[in-house]
């Protein structure tokens, strides 16, 4: 089968997002310049460099009472600094719950019953219990072709581990099993690892 995106696949869904997987989620804790707070999972989320640290997330959409983007980017805008928590398997119905599009008004950490704590280098809460939590100072916002479409870029300035998930001195996701985003409605745990050394190592 081969389709190309402007025109109809022909199946009841998209395919896209099937296509590219497993993807991580970053469940991304913002403060408002007003103080108010903010968290939401994002799937278009990863790593892009390593020294210094960086990643990236984007955004689709938008809201109406938001300029032309969501909660989120909103806020980065505003106060440039935003948290990126890990999600764990046990904390997915919790994230889940604050992907809905709720009013900018309405904090969703206290509506899903998260603990916060606060960040060490930036003014922003985090996910008191998260495994991990990346601590990002934004270092820009760039906009891709289409509505609403934007991609904030943050360099890792803080770092968290939770104690239990570092084993023999590695950070071991099988301890805690981070959720990853499919297709359509599916997600996946991470359960299984192997090791594979690269050549002429």
């Amino acid at each position: 089968m081969f389709y190309r995106p402007e025109e109809d696949h022909g199946l009841p869904q998209s395919p896209f997002n099937a296509i590219v997987t497993p993807r991580p989620i970053g469940w991304i804790s913002t403060r408002g310049k007003d103080g108010s707070e903010n968290l939401a999972p994002y799937s278009f989320f990863n790593a892009v460099a390593y020294t210094p640290p960086q990643v990236m997330f984007a955004t689709t959409g938008k809201k109406h009472d938001r300029d032309g983007t969501k909660d989120t980017l909103a806020n980065i805008r505003d106060t440039g600094v935003f948290a990126v928590n890990v999600v764990e398997y046990a904390m997915r119905e919790a994230m889940n719950l604050t992907s809905g599009p709720w009013d900018k008004d309405v904090d969703e950490a206290e509506m899903a019953g998260i603990e916060r704590a606060d960040c060490e280098t930036i003014d922003c809460a985090r996910i008191a219990n998260a495994p991990a939590t990346l601590e990002c100072r934004l270092t820009q916002i760039v906009e891709l072709a289409g509505r609403a479409n934007l991609v904030a870029f943050g360099e890792v300035v803080g770092i968290h581990m939770r104690d239990d998930c570092i084993r023999d001195g590695l950070f071991d996701t099988t301890s805690f099993q981070p959720l990853a985003r499919m297709g359509y409605r599916d997600f996946a745990k991470i359960s299984d690892v192997f090791t594979m050394p690269r050549p002429g190592e």
